[in-house]
Parts: structure tokens; C-alpha cells; sequence
């Protein structure tokens, strides 16, 4: 590998890093192909820092009523805050680009309140310049869109609702 080469791989890894921080992305992995026995494979993984807050003491703290009512309702919200956890989450199955209709102009797959088949298309998530269609895991009617058209998305991240 000449030191030309190394600096562009250097640069390319620096690209895919910067690409991970400003699309809010924990994951990316590219194969580089040079030639027929050359090829670059590369994973950039930014381990995500979870910093609990304690709950504890903003509860206990004395404080007058105005106050302790909207401390209850945010102590009450992220339970809620989770559609992840909601019964009928769809979840994304990889890292990439949600789309809602099949290309752009075109109507949306399914809007909330359409009452959808098990396997029927809900949405497209691209990875890779792959089109992967997400199907509804059971029949229902779609009670929550969570994304918008073209949002990023991440591995696990809840979609919409259908219940």
C-alpha cells in the first residue's frame, strides 16, 4: 500500500466518522473495492454514553405546587416518551433512510387510520442503495407515522404503530 493510498483511506475513515456525528448515526460500515485482490473494509462504530439522571432529587426537593406539577408530568413522560415499547411498534431492522412512499411525488404507502394487511408494505428503508421493504408484522390499522419521508434511522428504531 503506498503512503499516497494510506492517506486517502486515512481521509476516507475521517469522512465516515464525521458522516456518523452529523446524521446522528451509531453505525456505519463500507466495503472500498480497489481492484480484484484490493479492497478496503471499513466499520465506524460510536458507542452510544447513557448518563442517568437521578430522579430521586429533583422529586424530594421541596417545591411549591406550581412547580411539582410539571416535575410529575415529566417524571410520567418518558415512560410514554418510548414508542419503541408501545404494543404494534414497528421497529427498523437496519441503519439507513426511511422512505413512506415508494419514490418521490408518489402517495405514501399507508397513512394513519389504514387499516393494513400482515407482510403489506409499510415503508422503505434504504441501505447501501437498497431498497428494503418493511412489511407490517400482523394486520391492524395504523394508529402513529414516527418518522418523517427521508429521516435517518437507526437499528431498532421504532417506525409507526399498528395496532
Amino acid at each position: 500500500m503506498t503512503k499516497q493510498s494510506h492517506e486517502n483511506d486515512v481521509a476516507f475513515i475521517q469522512a465516515l466518522a464525521e458522516l456518523l456525528n452529523s446524521n446522528e448515526l451509531t453505525e456505519i460500515s463500507v466495503v472500498r473495492e480497489y481492484g480484484e485482490d484490493d479492497s478496503l473494509e471499513v466499520r465506524v462504530v460510536k458507542q452510544a454514553t447513557v448518563v442517568a439522571a437521578p430522579v430521586a432529587a429533583a422529586v424530594a426537593a421541596p417545591a411549591p405546587m406550581a412547580i411539582a406539577a410539571p416535575v410529575a408530568a415529566a417524571a410520567a413522560a418518558p415512560a410514554e416518551a418510548d414508542p419503541a415499547k408501545l404494543p404494534g411498534a414497528v421497529t427498523s431492522p437496519m441503519v439507513g433512510t426511511a422512505y413512506l412512499s415508494p419514490e418521490p411525488g408518489a402517495a405514501s404507502f399507508v397513512k394513519v387510520g389504514d387499516v393494513v394487511k400482515q407482510g403489506q408494505t409499510l415503508m422503505i428503508v434504504e441501505a447501501m442503495k437498497t431498497m428494503n421493504h418493511i412489511p407490517a408484522p400482523h394486520a391492524g390499522t395504523v394508529k402513529r407515522i414516527l418518522i418523517d419521508d427521508g429521516a435517518p434511522v437507526e437499528y431498532g428504531a421504532p417506525l409507526m404503530i399498528v395496532e
